[in-house]
């Protein structure tokens, strides 16, 4: 994910989900935010934001709020880092990590967006060739991380009935054996331990996606290196979907 014109950026304020107030070159702007969540513990008075610079003059807005930097604290010592915002962005890093992922899917036949199957439409529909030949098809739902505690990925940052949906979906498709099924965390950040469900805030989510891994449907967390300009995926991290499993780690 590459993004054209970056400027940077103090953010102010946010009036609402879609828009913020942010200082740049000490002028008061107001900016897209492509990021509809609470974002809370990201979007701070004073946080230093990366904005993507627009071409389309009709525009209310000139700026999209794609980034911004935050403290990662860890025993190594805190360090800054960079949190991509876009919540556009991990389906389309998502569908370069599976073109990519030769370890998993050998062979690619076939990998198509919005795929619906009855009433219900998933992020991708994947048919691929396995390491001994067989032909093996498989349903992808992909959900971006932002939300970073004590050094763990987590998700959600809100309740999210429609994620629990999507869960719940892929779920009843592998129980009934008709496709694999693959939960695909894409961590919009880079250093975090680990991956796990944030239970405090949706424990229903973090029940269901611990279901669903228990199903068979598998859970696939991977971090991003993030610059100003990019969202590149890394290299997976661990999931943890039980509370006494993350007591360990």
């Amino acid at each position: 994910m590459l993004y054209k014109k970056i400027r940077k950026a103090i953010f102010l304020q946010r009036p609402n989900r879609f828009i913020a107030q942010v200082e740049i070159d000490g002028e008061v702007e107001t900016v897209h935010v492509k990021n509809t969540g609470r974002c809370k513990e990201l979007l701070l008075p004073n946080a230093v934001v990366y904005l993507s610079e627009s071409d389309n003059p009709q525009r209310k807005t000139r700026f999209d709020l794609v980034a911004v930097e935050k403290t990662l604290e860890s025993s190594h010592g805190d360090k800054k880092i960079i949190v991509n915002l876009d919540s556009q962005a991990p389906n389309k890093v998502a569908a370069h990590w599976i073109e990519n992922n030769r370890r998993d899917y050998p062979e690619i036949i076939k990998l198509k967006s919005e795929y619906t199957l009855g009433k219900s439409r998933f992020d991708f529909f994947l048919e691929y060739r396995d390491a001994r030949g067989q032909i093996r098809q498989q349903l992808v739902e992909v959900k971006g991380c932002t939300l970073e505690k004590d050094g763990v990925a987590m998700f959600p940052d809100a309740p999210t009935l429609r994620g629990l949906k999507h869960v719940s979906e892929i779920t009843r498709f592998r129980q009934n054996g008709e496709y694999e099924g693959l939960i695909l965390i894409i961590v919009q950040m880079e250093g975090c331990r680990y991956f796990t469900p944030n239970r405090e805030t949706h424990p229903e989510f973090a029940q269901a996606l611990e279901d669903a891994s228990n199903s068979g449907v598998k859970v696939t967390a991977v971090e991003c290196s993030v610059t100003p300009s990019s969202l590149t995926p890394k290299s997976e991290i661990p999931c943890i979907l039980t509370m006494d499993a993350s007591s360990t780690v």
